[in-house]
């Protein structure tokens, strides 16, 4: 098995509850399981953290710079999430009003149904959007969007525009789990309830009191050089750099996939939430508000199978690396412990562009794995992620 470092009895304590000091795990399985990943092209670069409550335990770059700045993709949600559920402590939202309370815009949606618009029978709440049981859906995963966007009848959430936001639910809210557009609609919620623009929000009320300040929906342009290159899996099992097309500023700050961030900023991010909410004497959520986005939101429910419209962009058969099968309020959970050795209800997500964390506030360890490739769900960094997983729990053993 990967990764037979062992840690000293304090940290071993600490895994179990104990306040003892914790000592940094022996990195060399961690780098080489890494630099393995590069070399044998199973990704293209990677960097890699860990960390526990206390601090940042582990920190790895192979093939681009440690600073490198990602686009995080999916991984901007939970950020949104965050941003919802600080307008719900402070009382401006409620979780089971119906969004249209606050977006006047979503009081004429409608369920599409092979084909053809219907009203909906039931309003979609906040708590729906961010469970991802609104009906809300996404063009290249699910088949009906997808041919309502070939149709003409909706805009691509390609575009760049907010002009996607129009598209029709393809479920009545709270009858499945359908990944989608959701979160977007979260974003919206946020600028409309605060009078404030995503990015001036996010900055004020998450990444200044979380010192990320390397986290941006426009990257800087004195920074634009650090931004790490995209590559596309090939027919033939090789890796290609994908176009570099220049950054242009973005005007629709996108809730569910702006944002660009690197590793470190990221981590500051889990770590808040590892610790309930606080980094370094800042807060940004109560515990008990961390601990009820970590419960399951959606009941019997669980995660389909992913499905896929566009096989370069999302690969078939895609499995989310750990397999969670429930949802809270803003992030993927798995309702037992895994082989692997991360606790029950860990909050997970992940980024199209083979991005990932996990927070497991039961073991106190929080990762961050950073990859830039094409498809999504590509066996090479699902593997490599799966594998890190792995060797994190066998460190902290």
């Amino acid at each position: 098995m990967i990764g037979r470092t062992v840690l000293s009895v304090g940290a071993a304590l600490l895994l179990v509850g104990c306040a003892q000091e914790t000592r940094k795990p022996d990195s060399r399985e961690l780098d080489t399981l890494l630099r393995a990943a590069v070399e044998d092209r199973q990704v293209p670069a990677v960097v890699a953290m860990l960390a526990t409550t206390d601090e940042v335990t582990y920190q790895q770059a192979v093939g681009v710079p440690m600073d490198a700045i990602f686009a995080i993709a999916s991984m901007t949600k939970p950020v949104t999430s965050v941003a919802v559920m600080q307008l719900v402590e402070a009382g401006k939202v409620q979780l089971d009003e119906p969004v249209d309370t606050y977006l006047p815009d979503l009081r004429a949606v409608q369920v599409l149904e092979n084909g053809v618009r219907r009203p909906s029978k039931a309003r979609p709440t906040v708590r729906h959007l961010l469970s991802h049981t609104s009906g809300f859906a996404y063009e290249f995963l699910n088949r009906e969007v997808a041919d309502h966007v070939r149709s003409g009848n909706v805009v691509s959430v390609f575009t760049g525009t907010d002009e996607f936001l129009r598209a029709p639910l393809v479920a009545e809210p709270g009858a499945r789990w359908e990944y989608g557009i959701s979160t977007d609609w979260l974003g919206k919620l946020v600028e409309t309830v605060t009078g404030q623009s995503l990015d001036t929000y996010f900055r004020s009320n998450i990444f200044e009191p979380l010192g990320m300040t390397e986290t941006f929906f426009n990257v800087p342009g004195d920074k634009e050089d650090r931004v790490a290159p995209q590559y596309a899996r090939q027919p033939d099992g090789s890796l290609a750099p994908m176009p570099r097309a220049p950054l242009k500023p973005v005007t629709f700050y996108s809730g569910g996939g702006g944002l660009y961030s690197t590793a470190a900023d990221y981590l500051r991010f889990t770590r808040a939430l590892l610790a309930g909410g606080q980094l370094d004497g800042h807060r940004i959520l109560r515990p008990e508000t961390v601990a009820m986005m970590a419960e399951n939101q959606i009941g019997k429910m669980t995660l389909p199978p992913i499905t896929t419209q566009n096989p370069q962009f999302v690969s078939v058969n895609t499995v989310l690396p750990g397999g969670p099968d429930a949802f809270g309020l803003g992030f993927a959970l798995n309702r037992m412990p895994l082989a692997s050795g991360r606790g029950a209800l860990a909050m997970s997500w992940t980024g199209v562009f083979n991005t990932f964390f996990w927070v497991d506030r039961e073991r106190d360890v929080c990762a961050v794995l950073l990859v830039q490739m094409l498809p999504f769900g590509d066996p090479g960094p699902t593997k490599l992620v799966e594998d890190f997983d792995r060797a994190v729990y066998q460190a902290y053993r």
